[in-house]
């Protein structure tokens, strides 16, 4: 047997300990430990950008192939078939948990007339429920993302889960306006903690090559969770004896089965290999916890321009789809005149647009670069909003609906691959959940801004609120806002965030994105965590 070549040595520097070596794939390579400066923050903005300044980077451009040698194919059955069984399993885990998250949400904008006749208020008011369970989504999203990137994702999805099942039983069970809006906000903080648990459960567990395809799968999730409440809304509600409350009841009954699915599933195999490692070194969970705060302060510290960015772009994708999804049944019978079943069957086709538009641009994402996927759709979006508004007929509106939430979907289909990619690797769970929930915060008032706006706006009856425009001014104010951000954005196509350390190992919390991303020209990054797991097992 030939002797193994020893590979070259990578050599990493950081400010406190100085240089160490490891093995790599490619020759001497010198990374340096991200600090706080905006210089340095700035400097891994946009992974494996070459010779190009940092102004000509930011312009969203069409992905540069992988340098890499690894296999890739646009063929998206072949895509489909790199999974294996378990990371489908695990993938549609996160799906499915997402889509109950969908399908609890959406369904107070499907029942808004019912509760505001059972509860005796104004639909003004019973949007104020919605508003309260966006708001408290974030500290849903802080509390469980934590626990998630300290504990794991498994047992910490399976107890949110839970949470959600008996929230959305009881939101059924209330009989005033008071009890509603309390149990709503309780429920608004389980919901934070779904999206960053699902997207991160989904994604890390399949090949970073099919991820693009799959991120808008799962991200569509949301519309088909929509999709299923407005088939029972129409169907169940109508005939049932507990009208709106069966809504709620169902949406019960789903959210069990996620929690019952996803326990049966193994915990992400990174969190595996850090508790053997853990376990091996003697480490007590009290000092995994010191060393979890220790890196969540390291990670604050080094990507704090990040944070801001993140927040003010997820406040615009947050604007662009509840601006476009929770006053449109309200839109179709009162500014339209369709009647509650037209409403909900349009409702029905415009989420089928948003499937259909959200899973082409995740696969599309994987080739043209995140940026510019999500800029293509903003364009495309405005395009289609004169059909979304001025239509009067069914025909025009359904037809108007599935278009424009075909580009509003489209776009946030590239969300959870991208958020999870530009994200600090060992705090993908909170950091991306926390940014989409606080740009839920942020953009919590938009179906009230539309309900207060329309008792200015009316029609030429002087009646009616002008929903129509009202929709139009503000969906085309958030594509204004979001092409200046998506700009601004960073980018880390193609990052191998499965490799990353977890969050309570040493070094995590200043681990940049740009190491982990495929193609860079220093080569693959060194992981020890994995590699030395690789090599015990040969």
């Amino acid at each position: 047997m030939s002797a193994v070549q020893e590979p070259p040595k990578e050599t990493f520097e950081t400010p406190a300990t100085g240089p160490t070596s490891h093995p790599a794939d490619a020759g001497p390579i010198v990374h340096h430990a991200p600090t706080a400066s905006v210089k340095d923050q700035l400097a891994g903005w946009h992974a494996g950008r070459g010779n190009k300044s940092f102004a000509r980077a930011m312009i969203p451009s069409w992905k540069t192939p992988p340098t890499q040698a690894e296999p890739e194919t646009k063929n998206p059955f072949k895509l489909v078939a790199m999974v294996s069984p378990m990371g489908w399993l695990m993938f549609f885990s996160g799906w499915f948990a997402w889509t109950c998250d969908g399908y609890d949400y959406f369904a107070v904008s499907l029942t808004l007339t019912l509760l505001a006749e059972s509860f005796n208020v104004s639909k003004t008011a019973i949007t104020t429920a919605i508003t309260l369970t966006l708001l408290f989504r974030s500290l849903g999203a802080l509390i469980f993302g934590v626990l998630a990137d300290r504990f794991g994702r498994k047992w910490t999805l399976v107890a949110n889960l839970i949470l959600i099942c008996v929230f959305e039983l009881g939101s059924g069970f209330c009989n005033t306006y008071s009890q509603f809006l309390a149990v709503r906000s309780l429920f608004g903080v389980a919901m934070g903690g779904i999206w960053g648990q699902s997207a991160a459960t989904a994604l890390e567990n399949v090949p970073p090559q099919a991820r693009g395809l799959l991120s808008g799968i799962l991200q569509q999730g949301y519309a088909a969770g929509y999709l299923l409440a407005a088939v029972i809304n129409l169907t169940v509600v109508t005939y049932s004896k507990y009208t709106w409350r069966s809504l709620y009841f169902i949406g019960a009954g789903f959210s069990l089965a996620a929690a019952i699915l996803r326990a049966f599933l193994p915990e992400s195999r990174q969190f595996l290999l850090a508790r053997e490692e853990a376990k091996a070194a003697n480490m007590t969970s009290k000092e995994a916890t010191k060393h979890f705060l220790h890196e969540v302060w390291a990670m604050l510290k080094t990507n704090w321009i990040r944070c801001i960015w993140a927040v003010c772009m997820m406040t615009g994708f947050n604007f662009f789809s509840h601006g476009s999804q929770d006053l449109y049944p309200t839109y179709l019978t009162t500014t339209k005149k369709l009647s509650s079943a037209l409403a909900s069957k349009a409702t029905i086709i415009s989420n089928c647009g948003a499937i259909v538009g959200g899973t082409i641009a995740g696969y599309a994402s994987q080739y043209m670069g995140r940026r510019l996927a999500v800029f293509v759709c903003l364009v495309y979006t405005a395009c289609w909003i004169p059909l979304w508004i001025l239509p009067g007929s069914f025909g025009g509106l359904s037809a108007g609906g599935f278009f424009i939430q075909s580009g509003v979907q489209g776009a946030w289909g590239i969300v959870p691959i991208y958020l999870g990619e530009i994200s600090p690797p060992a705090f993908r769970a909170s950091f991306a959940g926390l940014a989409y929930q606080l740009g839920n915060m942020a953009s919590s008032g938009a179906a009230q801004i539309e309900a207060d706006a329309g008792a200015s706006l009316k029609l030429a009856d002087g009646v009616t609120p002008d929903y129509a425009s009202i929709q139009g001014i503000l969906i085309g104010a958030v594509i204004a806002w979001m092409m200046i951000f998506i700009v601004l954005g960073p980018e880390a196509d193609g990052s191998h965030f499965e490799q990353a350390k977890v969050a309570f190992q040493e070094g995590s919390g200043a681990a940049g994105t740009a190491e982990l991303v495929d193609g860079r020209v220093e080569g693959k990054p060194h992981m020890d965590h994995v590699e030395n797991r690789e090599k015990s097992a040969v």
